[in-house]
């Protein structure tokens, strides 16, 4: 049975998600410092740990989906974030808005 160290992830992060991961993370960094806050402060109004705003800010990908959201609100910045993946404010979206979406999206079979 193979160890620890000779496992390997059954899906390794795609390079375009890494380096996505560190750019958000060190535009939150950089989002923090022009609030003047300090780690600690963003961990409080967030409710979260202060080890889970580093980890984000350092592009570790351990942080959930709600925790980033929750750091996002407590720097003021949300919004931003609902806003950019809104399907509506792109040409596709815009073009498509008047068809009915279905339910479920089903592979074709051919």
């Amino acid at each position: 049975m193979p160890n620890d160290s000779q496992r390997k992830q059954p899906f390794p992060t795609p390079i375009p998600v890494a380096r996505a991961l560190r750019v958000i993370g060190d535009n939150f960094a950089v989002w923090r410092k022009l609030r003047g806050l300090t780690e600690e402060q963003v961990a409080d109004r967030a409710g979260v740990s202060r080890g889970t705003v580093r980890r984000l800010e350092s592009g570790t990908s351990s942080v959930s989906l709600e925790n980033m959201l929750r750091i996002a609100r407590a720097l003021g910045v949300l919004d931003d974030i609902t806003g950019a993946v809104d399907p509506y404010s792109t040409d596709v979206g815009r073009l498509r808005s008047e068809e009915i979406l279905p339910q479920r999206v089903r592979t074709r079979r051919s």
